[in-house]
């Protein structure tokens, strides 16, 4: 058993928001990544896609989740399985939290292989990578 404390978790902070790992294959030894996402008010991620399944429960705020070109409101207590490689992009206008599961090594990648976002930390053109909150 590993017992992580919240002054251990790791945190990552993007353009849109703030990444903290609460367990993953470097922090507790886990073989699935748990991280929590906030997102600022007025944000919209990068869209991406990953090679695994997703599970995002959502704690407080609401935001549209564009999966394959459907969109889908939520908000506090709802929670949404994003399947493996389908398309996504999160849009908030007031913020939120979500607590996000994935396996171990998922991988984010553009769905179009080509360009990617100005964050140093995206994925470019055809790599794959697995984001530092999830490592």
């Amino acid at each position: 058993m590993t017992l992580i404390r919240h002054a251990e978790c790791r945190r990552t902070e993007t353009p849109n928001g703030v990444m903290t790992t609460l367990a993953s294959p470097t922090q507790g030894d886990a073989v699935m990544a748990v991280w929590r996402v906030d997102m600022t008010p007025g944000r919209r991620g990068p869209l991406h896609a990953f090679d695994t399944q997703q599970v995002w429960s959502f704690l407080e705020g609401s935001a549209t989740i564009d999966l394959g070109g459907r969109g889908l409101g939520v908000g506090p207590g709802d929670t949404v399985v994003l399947p493996a490689d389908v398309p996504r992009q999160v849009t908030t206008e007031e913020g939120f939290a979500a607590i996000v599961t994935a396996p171990a090594g998922a991988r984010a990648y553009n769905p179009s292989g080509v360009g990617g976002e100005p964050c140093d930390l995206a994925p470019k053109d055809d790599e794959r990578i697995v984001p530092l909150w999830a490592r």
